[in-house]
């Protein structure tokens, strides 16, 4: 099985096309925002989201080794999403990428939080477009962080079943404490269906050593 950030490039990579709007929420290295804004190309438009001016400055670094346009580089909390990302984008975002935790090779003491992480993931759902993904990769190595994974978790079993489609992925294996892949696809006409999602992901080999923090 694929590591969880390639599966979950996997799933947006159904929901996203050249010309769409994509938000990365918790920017961290820039991997994301760099994938996401491959994928939207010229004319669409990527919202890079960190609390860290650290993580913003590596992700630009990132970046201007690239082409790329149309990335906006924001530095706030992720749970301000819905006030961040101008309105007439609301209703229009094909997918928004989480990646909770701690910015990898940084203080470790400066992690996601779950009240902040869960008004995050409120938000991002009511202004994704119908067909549009939520992934959430969720750690439990530092510390509160297996309160923030299964709070994440307890919102995606609350949401209506008529709205979404949810979805859970292991690292590798089905302990409490494993990395987790969570997803949720907004219903909506010619979305994707879950089950053709959970195909691509589950393709692959032996899974590999589950990681306890960012990767990103």
């Amino acid at each position: 099985m694929p590591p969880l950030t390639e599966q979950a490039h996997a799933i947006i990579r159904q929901a996203v096309q050249p010309g769409d709007i994509a938000i990365d929420a918790t920017a961290g290295n820039g991997h994301d925002t760099k994938f996401l804004a491959e994928l939207v190309g010229e004319t669409g438009h990527v919202y890079a989201i960190d609390l860290q001016q650290k993580a913003l400055q590596r992700t630009a670094a990132l970046l201007a080794e690239t082409t790329l346009a149309n990335i906006h580089l924001v530095q706030g909390d992720h749970a301000e999403l819905k006030s961040i990302i101008p309105g007439e984008h609301h209703g229009r975002i094909a997918a928004v990428m989480l990646n909770l935790g701690y910015l990898p090779g940084s203080n470790r003491s400066l992690a996601t939080l779950t009240d902040s992480t869960l008004k995050a993931i409120r938000s991002a759902l009511e202004i994704l477009r119908p067909g549009g993904v939520l992934t959430v990769i969720a750690y439990s190595g530092h510390p509160d962080g297996a309160d923030e994974s299964f709070a994440v978790e307890s919102l995606m079993r609350d949401l209506s079943p008529v709205d979404y489609d949810t979805a859970k992925h292991l690292a590798a294996s089905n302990s409490t404490s494993a990395p987790r892949l969570l997803v949720v696809k907004k219903k909506g006409n010619n979305a994707t269906d879950v089950g053709v999602i959970e195909e691509l992901v589950d393709r692959g080999g032996d899974p590999p050593v589950a990681a306890s923090h960012r990767e990103d």
